[in-house]
């Protein structure tokens, strides 16, 4: 069994396995977020996709609280580093064996620059294996024919997918990746945070319907089961 908690924003933790994953830690900025009593999650690790504010923006507080050990690009974990975050390893577009698993970074067609405004390195996604479970997270991406590779690889149980638009795919777009990488299950992230990435939430469910298709769209502090 794995459980699914959204943050927001593309924050969520997956627990598999007895273990507990974090992704792109931005909650206390968030006002859809309020509720969210950072003080109480704990991790063992922390994956960062990219450099933006709104995916970093709790990474050196969550860090230091869990003792966690923080994934992302070089120039991510170098400028974690120089935060003080001690527990790091860094990757690049390539898979890698953990003792959880295994973790592949994959193309996401983003930027990246961390807070201060440093180069971040380039964006990125994950797959990550574990628990008997196979789960892909998109990062922060536009729709890419590389999502193509990964039905070649995987046999995908969920994807994570950014639908807000304007900086990420849409809805649209998640429902062509859906046929590119051939997974069916999707979790959408990266939407109504910030007037711009605004959606109509119903709509989006109706789509997904309308294509035998499922999009899951958790309320912010809501535990699924996947």
């Amino acid at each position: 069994m794995m459980k699914y908690t959204y943050y927001g924003q593309s924050c969520f933790l997956l627990e598999a396995g007895g273990r507990k994953f974090l992704f792109d830690p931005f909650i206390s900025p968030n006002k859809l977020a309020k509720h969210i009593d950072i003080s109480k999650i704990e991790a063992d690790y922390i994956l960062v996709s990219h450099g933006h504010g709104d995916h970093v923006a709790d990474l050196v507080a969550l860090a230091a609280q869990t003792n966690a050990q923080v994934i992302g690009m070089p120039e991510v974990i170098d400028w974690a580093e120089s935060k003080g975050v001690k527990n790091t390893h860094s990757m690049n577009y390539g898979a890698q064996k953990f003792e959880f698993g295994k973790l592949r970074m994959v193309w996401a067609a983003h930027s990246s620059s961390m807070p201060d405004g440093s180069y971040g390195g380039n964006p990125a996604g994950f797959v990550l294996e574990t628990a008997g479970k196979t789960v892909y997270f998109a990062g922060d991406t536009s729709l890419t024919i590389e999502m193509k590779l990964l039905a070649d690889l995987y046999q995908l149980d969920y994807a994570i997918l950014p639908i807000g638009g304007n900086y990420t795919m849409d809805v649209d777009d998640a429902l062509i990746a859906t046929k590119y990488f051939e997974c069916d299950k999707v979790i959408g992230v990266h939407y109504n945070t910030f007037p711009v990435i605004e959606i109509d939430t119903n709509e989006a469910l109706a789509k997904f319907n309308r294509e035998n298709k499922t999009l899951l769209l958790p309320a912010i502090g809501e535990t699924i089961d996947l």
